[in-house]
């Protein structure tokens, strides 16, 4: 059964991303979808998968991450407006019946995703 998975690592901190709020959206031409809202445990990882099954299929989705809620909570001084704030992933998915893994490495000024498993 093919899911959809994140994790958030705070690279700047050495530590999980725990608290951050992402937005899922699956994209259909100019347009998009609301899905779900997750919020990441302690670990920086969410408590299930995002989409499994049924709700995962061959298609286009956005992760929005809310780094800058995140990094504000931590106390993490910036000049406003934040060089980071709201981070959209765009990704494709080309078998519903894989695993696909997009964590999110997050530091202030900056931030690398890719899939992993």
């Amino acid at each position: 059964m093919g899911r959809l998975t994140t994790h958030v690592l705070d690279t700047a901190q050495g530590r999980p991303g725990e608290g951050i709020r992402i937005e899922v959206y699956r994209l259909e031409g100019e347009g998009r979808t609301c899905l779900k809202e997750v919020v990441t445990n302690d670990d920086g990882r969410c408590d299930a998968p995002i989409l499994e099954g049924e709700a995962f299929s061959v298609g286009e989705y956005e992760l929005v991450f809310h780094a800058g809620d995140y990094l504000r909570a931590r106390g993490v001084e910036a000049p406003e407006p934040r060089f980071l704030d709201v981070i959209p992933l765009r990704f494709g998915v080309a078998d519903a019946d894989a695993h696909y893994h997009v964590p999110l490495l997050l530091s202030p000024y900056g931030y690398a995703t890719y899939r992993g498993s």
